[in-house]
């Protein structure tokens, strides 16, 4: 916020970069997938947009969700339309929100987890070898070697950890064998649908209501009334803690999850007083260290520094860059207020 809104989330925009991130997120998929294969999980009013900026997608390969469930439910969603597609098909479920600048390593990763699920009938997470004890991520501990592949490694998985504090997170790093947990799976679709039966057996049941009537004139129907009956609940909590079967690849592919307007200072190229952004010009007396997006104005910063400046013509955001994991409390703000047109 405030760039990022309900009608238009940070996927849908050029956080970084020219393109906007669910467009990076496609073109990664180049040398992995083709498009017949790709499915978006998003709702109705993100559709038209995400349809406008990725024009080669059908319109199949749309799943709407009648509304947001969280993690699982839209996982779930994804892996009965796979499987009846192919029965043996392998899942990459990838946020259409990261940046990652290493597309090579992602590539060489992503097809390492796609071999071994297939082989092994597992769940594979991408692990990110941590560089800072970062607080803002959750952490996987890995264990015992599963599969050496040369560069990469394929580790079972000892245990997920939510976010830390700085003491528990310095001593993740320390340890070397906590990694951040980037949200990126590979999977057979039967193999996490049969854990979704194991371990959420009632959600698995609606799930296969869901797949029963795929291509039916009721589908959309079914699909409600199932997701009214859903639990809201991650693919983490759910599945993945409990799941004996989870493995992670660590692995450095410049990945970074844009969760904040300090991440994208951090991401962003800057100038010699490390000031960074989008303006039409920047006029700096004695400023370093912010960030400044105003795409269609001089922006002119005198005396401060390490401060965010988001102006977007209907909304001004000046924060401190500590402080901006803080920015997610003005939308609860601006929601306990009644105001609407700016959430």
């Amino acid at each position: 916020w405030p760039r990022s809104r309900e009608t238009s989330p940070k996927q849908v925009l050029n956080i970084v970069g020219e393109q906007t991130m669910i467009q990076a997120t496609h073109r990664r998929l180049k040398n992995l997938s083709i498009d017949e294969n790709v499915l978006v999980v998003t709702n109705s009013i993100q559709k038209q947009l995400i349809h406008e900026q990725i024009p080669q997608l059908k319109d199949k390969s749309f799943l709407i969700e009648p509304f947001g469930r969280n993690t699982a439910p839209c996982i779930g969603l994804a892996a009965v339309h796979v499987a009846a597609q192919d029965p043996n098909g392998i899942m990459m479920v990838l946020p259409a929100d990261h940046v990652i600048s290493n597309v090579d390593e992602f590539e060489s990763v992503m097809k390492l987890a796609a071999n071994f699920a297939d082989e092994h009938n597992a769940l594979v997470t991408m692990g990110i070898t941590p560089y800072e004890p970062a607080t803002g991520y959750g952490y996987i501990q890995g264990g015992k070697v599963a599969m050496d592949a040369g560069e990469h490694k394929v580790l079972k998985v000892r245990t997920f950890a939510e976010k830390p504090n700085l003491d528990t997170a310095t001593r993740f790093l320390e340890s070397g064998d906590f990694f951040w947990n980037s949200g990126m799976f590979v999977w057979k679709a039967t193999a996490i649908l049969q854990e979704f039966e194991k371990l959420m057996p009632e959600m698995h049941d609606l799930l296969m209501e869901i797949a029963d009537s795929i291509g039916s004139p009721n589908y959309h129907d079914v699909l409600k009334n199932a997701y009214e009956r859903m639990q809201n609940v991650s693919i983490d909590v759910g599945i993945m803690q409990r799941s004996e079967r989870v493995y992670v690849i660590p692995a450095n592919m410049g990945w970074n999850d844009v969760g904040s307007w300090e991440t994208v200072y951090d991401i962003s190229a800057k100038d010699k007083h490390s000031n960074a952004g989008r303006y039409r010009e920047l006029v700096n007396v004695g400023s370093q260290g912010c960030l400044a997006y105003s795409p269609d104005k001089i922006v002119a910063l005198v005396g401060v520094e390490d401060l965010l400046v988001v102006d977007t013509g209907d909304a001004l955001l000046v924060c401190h860059k500590s402080a901006a994991q803080d920015v997610k409390h003005i939308v609860d703000e601006l929601k306990k207020k009644g105001l609407k047109q700016w959430l």
